[in-house]
């Protein structure tokens, strides 16, 4: 199944940092910013989640989570938050539930080799729980805010 801009997105449960279990159903009302990363602690990781990290306020300001998302282990996940003082969630989808339901799990090549992994990915969802934007092959540099001036285009449409 791929998700289509404008329609649900089915709910989903998987287990998260600060000892927590979340699903995407608790969030409605609200929008919803979901970033897939390849892994925790590596150099364009960390700066991905620092750059959403130094906005939360302003996407807090247009009522909009953000939620992390890789397929490390809860345990690696909690460090990475805690070493780069991340205030939003990471999700730990070691069975790849979530990655699949996002499609986010592409052939890649490191070092001549391919394997399956993460492509780096981000997906905002509006109030209602549809799928407002998508962001695939995403390239670090500047891609927090144009995340965040997606979301608050979308708030301000409501």
């Amino acid at each position: 199944m791929t998700l289509a801009i404008g329609q649900p997105v089915p709910d989903f449960t998987a287990p998260a940092t600060g000892d927590t279990t979340l699903s995407l159903g608790q969030f409605k009302g609200r929008q919803v910013v979901i970033f897939f990363y390849p892994k925790a602690s590596t150099p364009g990781c960390t700066t991905e989640g620092g750059d959403f990290r130094d906005r939360k306020a302003d996407f807090d300001a247009v009522d909009t989570v953000v939620l992390g998302v890789s397929r490390d282990g809860i345990r690696a996940q909690e460090n990475f938050k805690t070493k780069q003082a991340f205030n939003f969630e990471l999700i730990s989808d070691t069975d790849e539930e979530v990655c699949k339901l996002f499609d986010v799990i592409k052939l890649k090549k490191l070092y001549g080799k391919e394997h399956l992994g993460i492509e780096r990915s981000t997906f905002l969802i509006d109030a209602e729980g549809k799928l407002a934007r998508e962001w695939r092959g995403v390239k670090v540099k500047g891609h927090a805010q144009e995340v965040l001036e997606a979301a608050r285009e979308l708030h301000a449409s409501k």
